[in-house]
């Protein structure tokens, strides 16, 4: 979870796994996200593996969802997630991830995520849609 700006949340341990960190929630509908492109995450090629370039981009765009629904306590079930590997990752990469909600209502929302490098070279694309359940 991002950090509020007045109160600090624990985030997931898919998270802290990752390094993944949330940078900007304060807009309902869109997050920005930063990770680093770990040795751990290298596949056979010395680049990092494209699953954990969808996991960066889940939360970024799992996040923004959530905030869209303004105040509501829900569960975002991603549905579906097409991710588009536009250039290699090396390794060391501090990875950046724009998300937004591009479309949405109470029961769904659809969301878009750009990732890019150190450099602002863009380096994946990914697209998911959300459904929305109600939690307690």
């Amino acid at each position: 979870m991002c950090p509020r700006r007045v109160t600090m949340e624990v985030p997931p341990n898919s998270d802290l796994t990752l390094g993944m960190r949330c940078l900007d929630k304060s807009e309902p509908g869109r997050t920005v996200w930063q990770m680093t492109a770990d040795e751990r995450f290298a596949n056979p090629a010395g680049i990092m593996q494209g699953g954990f370039v969808g996991a960066f981009c889940d939360s970024a765009m799992s996040t923004a969802a959530v905030t869209f629904v303004r105040g509501r306590k829900v569960v975002a079930a991603n549905v579906e997630m097409k991710v588009s590997f536009l250039a290699a990752v090396p390794i060391g990469t501090v990875l950046t991830a724009e998300a937004v909600v591009v479309s949405g209502g109470r029961r769904v929302a659809f969301t878009e995520v750009s990732v890019t490098g150190d450099d602002g070279r863009l380096l994946a694309r990914a697209s998911s849609t959300y459904l929305f359940t109600e939690r307690e």
